[in-house]
């Protein structure tokens, strides 16, 4: 129904006969701009007449028109599928608006056109806010060096492992791939290491060619320790403490902390309250807390947890909470738990007394 009213709107037949294509041109920049503007009083069935008429009038216009009419419907929320699907499969000059852009286009998509078309389209998907994993594996796959490195600066790509090992692969000389990977936030320990390694590995290189060999002997061990820091403050980078300590005094001043406060905090993941409400019920400094609560060598927090008399369960919903969510798996959380069961509190307080002093020291 809705292809006899888009007839009846645009005469097609006589629009076919027109010498003059900049008129057919001229029509359809018109309709895309109309639809454009008022394309949120529409209907489903006014948005499907429009579907008709401009993928109709995409067939008889030239590049400029149908350009034109991408960069109209890329912010379109509900623009006409048939019509953004049919120019994001054109030319890279017309599609790259709404492969960059539109919210029409489904993974499959995106897929097909990352899978069919060449590195210019995968390169605009590339750039789209949000990419899923499977459009991000199809562009590590098949795409260049640049698509890679764009995917991979890219925070709202998600990437499965199996695309971070080819990008991490990949990243053997090629100082922006390492950097943009660097610089996720959805990187693991492991991969972390490897490319502080590839690093390490061109240094030791160029002293080993310059005979400063004893040095470069001892650069393995210095990048994997570089590698625990870099994750641990990679980790912490990502949390606002200033705002969630200042809650935490909130709670301090009207005499409401204790461990159900902290409890909570780590059952509505709020790591940054449960990181200072942490600090202040063990009476540690809240840089130790937060150094404590992020590496993945639990044995201070554990001996604290118990020292201070911190129960069983509100020890394993922090072990549950922000970068321990990602960076613990589930056996992990099972060792450390049966740890701290283990500890005997006296001497777990003697530890942690041991260590107040050498913080002072």
């Amino acid at each position: 129904m809705s292809s006899d009213l888009a007839s009846h709107i645009v005469d097609f037949k006589s629009l076919a006969l027109e010498q003059n294509i900049e008129r057919r041109s001229e029509l359809a920049r018109h309709v895309a701009l109309l639809f454009a503007r008022t394309w949120e009083r529409c209907s489903d069935d006014q948005i499907d007449i429009y579907d008709n008429v401009m993928l109709r009038l995409s067939e008889m216009v030239e590049q400029h028109a149908l350009s034109y009419m991408a960069q109209q419907l890329a912010e379109v929320r509900r623009a006409p599928e048939q019509t953004v699907r049919k120019l994001a499969f054109d030319e890279i000059e017309i599609a790259e608006p709404l492969l960059r852009r539109s919210n029409v286009l489904r993974e499959r998509d995106l897929v097909n056109i990352a899978r069919d078309k060449g590195d210019e389209h995968r390169l605009a998907i590339a750039q789209r806010d949000i990419i899923s994993e499977n459009i991000s594996d199809v562009l590590v796959n098949h795409g260049n060096t640049e698509v890679k490195q764009t995917v991979a600066a890219n925070e709202g790509a998600v990437l499965g492992q199996r695309t971070v090992n080819v990008l991490v692969n990949d990243a053997h000389g090629d100082e922006v791939l390492q950097l943009a990977l660097g610089q996720r936030a959805d990187l693991a320990d492991a991969h972390i290491e490897a490319l502080i390694n590839f690093a390490s590995e061109q240094v030791r290189r160029q002293l080993i060619k310059e005979g400063a060999t004893d040095v470069a002997g001892k650069l393995p061990k210095a990048a994997r320790i570089a590698a625990g820091k870099l994750s641990n403050e990679f980790w912490l980078g990502r949390y606002d403490f200033e705002t969630g300590r200042g809650r935490v005094m909130e709670l301090v001043r009207e005499g409401k902390l204790n461990e159900g406060a902290l409890r909570v905090f780590a059952e509505e993941d709020r790591f940054a309250e449960a990181v200072a409400a942490f600090a202040m019920l063990a009476g540690i400094g809240h840089s130790e807390a937060q150094h404590w609560t992020v590496r993945n060598d639990t044995e201070p927090f554990l001996v604290v947890s118990r020292a201070s008399g911190i129960g069983m369960m509100t020890v394993q919903a922090l072990l549950k909470i922000g970068p321990w969510r990602y960076r613990l798996s589930n056996s992990q959380r099972e060792d450390a738990l049966k740890s701290y069961q283990a500890l005997d509190q006296q001497k777990a307080y003697k530890q942690f007394i041991t260590w107040k002093e050498q913080w002072m020291a």
